[in-house]
């Protein structure tokens, strides 16, 4: 697994050596997949997307993508489109409040 905050790393540098990287290498596994996370992945600039289409193009068959983002208005039509979409809403006051409690009670 490769997890990377794309709002810190959001270059063309960064697809084309880090990720690039990871998804060429083999597996030690006969099956299975290997994933990439990319959180803020919406900070990322149009040519580290476009780099990145390519590459989950080119590693489709042994590379999973995990891409999160707050807008997804921020990311190009071409990555979208290879994409599965779930959208999660806030959370509301009920459903946060046990945990916090929780929490607080461990401090």
């Amino acid at each position: 697994v490769l997890e990377l905050n794309a709002s810190d790393d959001r270059g063309i540098g960064i697809v084309r050596g880090q990720i690039l990287s990871f998804a060429s290498t083999g597996t030690m596994y006969r099956s299975g997949f290997k994933l990439i996370i990319l959180d803020e992945a919406d900070a990322m600039t149009n040519d580290a997307q476009n780099a990145l289409r390519r590459i989950m193009e080119k590693y489709t068959e042994n590379v999973r993508f995990c891409i999160i983002c707050n807008y997804l208005s921020k990311i190009i039509p071409a990555l979208q489109s290879r994409c599965t979409k779930f959208r999660f809403g806030p959370l509301s006051s009920d459903q946060i409040m046990p945990r916090l409690e929780y929490v607080v009670r461990e401090e």
